[in-house]
């Protein structure tokens, strides 16, 4: 679990630009008391973003996500979360690019509309 928190770190500071644009969408619901966590740890696995009050797991999937080996990962880590009880959502990188009112809509299905 150590190895998995300072990996956490790292990639928290590492942040895609489609990662920091989601997190710049959430903001209406983190100012609600709605508490997300970036790269957080479940398990054997590091989640994208994640709140666990609702167990609800968000993954920004990029290129790496669409070779063999990472689609088989991605589905193992999927059945894992949702043996644990959380729904995952799952935008690309170029939902945020190129429609972020898309993946807002999408969160507030989800999320209910943010007051």
């Amino acid at each position: 679990m150590r190895d998995q928190i300072k990996f956490a770190q790292t990639l928290r500071r590492n942040q895609t630009y489609a990662e920091r644009q989601f997190w710049a969408l959430l903001h209406p619901w983190r100012a609600q008391d709605m508490h997300w966590r970036r790269q957080a740890p479940i398990g054997p696995y590091v989640v994208d973003f994640c709140c666990k009050r609702m167990k609800l797991v968000v993954e920004i999937d990029g290129d790496t996500h669409a070779t063999d080996a990472e689609l088989a990962h991605d589905a193992a880590r999927t059945a894992y979360l949702k043996y644990q009880g959380f729904t995952i959502l799952r935008f690309s990188n170029v939902d945020l690019y190129e429609s972020p009112e898309g993946v807002f809509d999408a969160l507030c299905r989800g999320l209910g509309t943010p007051t």
